[in-house]
């Protein structure tokens, strides 16, 4: 990434120090994380874990405005749109020219980096809430574009489009629903893609997306590029939210216009904050804090779940102004000490 790669950085930009895990630790770490995993598809009913399933699907949709507004600072409303951009590239190429759903991922995941990398350059002069704003229009007009009768034999216009589950491979031992295997994919490509997410922020590119937030000025006078950075910041993100939508469209079995409103892009944003900004782990939080929160909001008043979930949100940031990953930080920070 231009001069940035050969020039180190400042104390002051770097990712504080953390003491690192012994072997068996992050081994019972991996173990425990795969039985909490693969339980919930033995365990839940179909709706539950359908409803798991979507959570877990939020929460990489999540990521993907992590690793832009987070880690990169640049502010976006319009998340949204790749999540359609995504699940529409997967619909109408399994529906039009029935193509497998594994087939479709690197495509979606192309259109939705090619166009999160054009859009990316209005970011290069614009910033604070002239983004936001821009984005914002990008999750009003997108709905509409799909809409549009010129694109109705492609994308169902109004009506939608309907997509089946793929079933479980039959060279799997026993036999799995198609639920459940939607879970396992579901869980299996959020893993790769948190997985390819974290070793991004851990590495050089990571910190100078982090130096370009926190210090813009130092960091372009070190010779960063910062253009570049926003641009494939904005590229990555739209890729993790449209391998999202992908799986959204498969798990639902339905995508139409009306389905990706202005409201997705805010949910993804609630999801964030309430996750923890800048954090991988927290985006998993937020997706299943946006996806079950409603329902107990719901369960608690049927005649005003509104209200009950604002008053939900705004407990839970007074509670936890830096969202879960901010509680999880500091009772490890506890565990440390006390070690």
């Amino acid at each position: 990434m231009s001069a940035s790669e050969n020039i180190p950085l400042p104390a002051g930009l770097t990712a504080a120090a953390r003491p690192s895990l012994a072997g068996w630790q992050r081994g019972l770490l991996v173990v425990a994380g795969a039985v909490v995993a693969i339980a919930p598809a033995f365990l839940l009913e179909s709706f539950q874990l359908f409803q798991l399933t979507t959570a877990v699907i939020m929460g990489l949709a999540v990521l993907g405005l992590n690793m832009v507004t987070g880690y990169n600072g640049q502010i976006s409303l319009g998340h949204g749109a790749f999540y359609a951009l995504g699940a529409y590239s997967t619909a109408i190429l399994m529906s039009h020219l029935d193509w497998s759903f594994w087939a479709t991922l690197p495509v979606s995941a192309a259109v939705c980096g090619l166009v999160g990398y054009g859009i990316g350059f209005p970011a290069l002069r614009l910033g604070g809430l002239y983004l936001a704003l821009t984005t914002f229009s990008l999750a009003v007009a997108v709905p509409q574009i799909l809409k549009y009768k010129a694109f109705e034999d492609w994308t169902g216009g109004v009506q939608g489009l309907f997509l089946v589950k793929p079933d479980a491979p039959a060279w799997l031992p026993g036999e799995l629903t198609s639920d459940q295997w939607m879970y396992f994919v579901a869980v299996i490509v959020a893993a790769a893609c948190f997985l390819l997410c974290w070793n991004l922020i851990r590495g050089r590119i990571g910190r100078a997306l982090m130096a370009t937030r926190d210090h813009p000025v130092a960091a372009e006078a070190m010779g960063m590029d910062i253009a570049t950075l926003k641009t494939r910041a904005f590229a990555v993100s739209a890729m993790v939210t449209g391998i999202a939508g992908s799986l959204s469209a498969v798990a639902i079995e339905f995508v139409a216009p009306d389905s990706f409103s202005l409201m997705v892009s805010i949910t993804l944003f609630v999801g964030m904050v309430v996750g923890g900004v800048a954090s991988i782990l927290g985006s998993l939080f937020g997706g299943l804090f946006v996806i079950f929160v409603p329902n107990i909001a719901e369960a608690i008043s049927k005649a005003a779940p509104g209200v009950i979930y604002g008053i939900i949100l705004i407990a839970f940031l007074f509670i936890l102004p830096d969202g879960f990953a901010g509680l999880l930080r500091r009772i490890a920070g506890r565990l440390r000490r006390r070690g």
